[in-house]
Parts: C-alpha cells; structure tokens; sequence
C-alpha cells in the first residue's frame, strides 16, 4: 500500500497540531486497508472489549473505541461484567477470546476492581490479540526495538513526532511521566528513532532545569482539576523552539497561549494526543488481524514508513 501523503502542512497551523485532522488522515487509511484485507480474506477484524463493573469513564471510552471501529470496517463486541465478577471468571472469558480464530483484537479496559490483579489479567491475554500492546512479550518485542503491537497513546505520540517530518536523530526528549502506559512504552519508541530520552517524575528535584533542555517535550501529569488550576509546564520551563506534546486531559499541564509563542510545534488538549490514541488502536487491530491471517507482511515499525501497515 503506498504511503500516506502528508506532511505538517496538512495538521498544523501556525504551529498548532491538530491531531484530530492527522487522526482523520490515518483512518480514511485504515478504512481502505481494512476494506481491501476482508475483501482478500472474506472475514472482517474483529476486537472484543470487556469492562468489569460500572465505571462511567471506563464504559465512555469503550463506547468512543466501538464508534471507531464502526466507522473503518472493524467488527466490535462488548461484555459488560459486572463489580462482583471473579477474576477465574475473567481468565476464563479471556482464554475462551483467545481460541476464537474470528476475534483478532481483546482490550480488557482499565482500571479494574481492585479483588482482580491487573497483571495476572494482561498476561493472559494471548499477546498476537493485546492490542493495548500491554502483553509481557509484547512489551518484550519494544524493549528489541520491534514496534507491532505497542500501547496506543505513546504510540500516538511517536506518530505524530513522525509525520512533522523533522529529523529526530540526536534529540533530547524529556518525558514528564513515568507510568506504564504512557511513559515506560515511550521511552523505548523514541530510543528506536536515535533519541536521547530523559525521564522525569514527581520526584524529580529542580524540574524546570531539565525541561529546559529538552527539544521535545512530552508531559502526562494531569494534575490540574480545572482550568482554573495553576499549569504544571509554564512558558520559562520550556526552551525556545521546543517541540511541546501535552497528553494530560482534561485540563492539560501546559499554558498552551504562552508556550505557543516559543515552540516550534505543541498539541492543544483537547484535540491533541487525544485522536491519536484511538486511531492506533485501530491501527493495532488491524496489524493483529493482519498477523493472526498470516498471509500479509505486518511492518514491525513504522517509523519508516507510516503510511504501510501491511503489504
């Protein structure tokens, strides 16, 4: 498939980077390599989300997940357990999922009630369906450099960083997060593109002197509650013609107006990172579904070339 044609021009204005309009770009992509690929094989992908109990945040995600999918071609099937469901009840759902040769995608969403062990869950989903890319073999592949099933939001990020077409070599990125799906996952994907990667925390001692230093700047905290909050990155913390990603939602860490002045390229929240993540998870089913056929060549990066998932 040839490669998306699109460059900062077509996302950004006046510096501001619209990851809605990039989202767009690689769904339209999506759509076609999905319509092509069931057409070819005469089966659609298929992803099976499962929630257990009543978290609104939780059941929201997963419905915007479902409108996605719906709207590329991907089938989607929900089970909504509820609070009180064991977690031998949910290995079992899981492992049943795992044998089904017509489900290529399983997301367990997160977080989970607090008698189920998240890590004994992610593991036992087969890591050929994880599409969350949280599997130990799948974290395994990154750690070696290879970038098939990775956890959507830094997976976002990279691709944005990707498609502004700069040279990334040499870099000194400072990421201001250091969980297990934004911050750990992200390290990695820009260690593969010869960035020099620093992380920082809520520990850190005299942050702004490190973020200083950084040509592009990655902050997750979301500590700010309200606009109204104090920002987390304010304008001195940041160099001039920095690249700014702020993944933090609602309220975002970085006073947008003031930093806009001094970096080359920054997200705004919403409409940022946001788009992003659920376009690669789409992404990440259809490269699952692709693998599990066997019959398509799944690229194990895309830092090359982000506009070929399959060939």
């Amino acid at each position: 498939m040839a490669a998306l044609d699109i460059g900062p021009g077509d996302f950004c204005e006046e510096h501001v980077i619209s990851g809605k309009k990039l989202a767009k770009r690689l769904r339209q992509e999506i759509a076609a390599e999905v319509e092509r690929l069931t057409e070819l094989h005469g089966v659609p992908p298929k992803l099976v989300t499962i929630i257990v109990g009543e978290d609104p945040g939780s059941k929201m995600y997963v419905r915007m997940k479902h409108r996605a999918c719906k709207r590329v071609g991907i089938l989607s099937e929900g089970y909504q357990l509820p609070e009180n469901t064991t977690q031998d009840e949910l290995l079992r759902l899981i492992a049943r999922l795992n044998q089904d040769a017509t489900v290529h995608g399983i997301l367990v969403q997160l977080p989970l009630p607090k008698h189920i062990d998240e890590e004994t869950v992610i593991s036992a989903i087969d890591p050929e369906k994880d599409v969350d890319g949280f599997s130990p073999r799948n974290i395994y592949r990154l750690f070696y450099g290879g970038e098939l099933l990775t956890a959507a939001t830094p997976q976002g990020i990279a691709m944005i960083l990707d498609s502004l077409g700069v040279d990334l070599d040499g870099m000194h990125a400072v990421i201001v997060n250091r969980s297990t799906i934004v911050g750990k996952p992200l390290i990695m994907l820009l260690l593969n593109r010869n960035m020099t990667v620093t992380v920082c925390h809520s520990h850190t001692r005299d942050l702004p002197s490190i973020t200083r230093q950084a040509d592009v700047l990655i902050t997750a905290v979301g500590r700010r509650k309200s606009d109204e909050d104090p920002y987390f990155i304010t304008a001195d913390m940041v160099k001039d013609g920095a690249i700014v990603i702020d993944v933090a939602t609602p309220h975002g860490d970085c006073d947008f107006e003031a930093i806009k002045c001094k970096a080359s390229y920054i997200t705004p929240v919403p409409g940022g990172v946001g788009p992003m993540t659920i376009t690669m998870l789409l992404r990440n089913v259809l490269a699952a579904y692709s693998f599990q056929l066997a019959q398509t060549n799944v690229l194990t990066t895309y830092a090359i070339d982000y506009g070929s998932y399959v060939s």
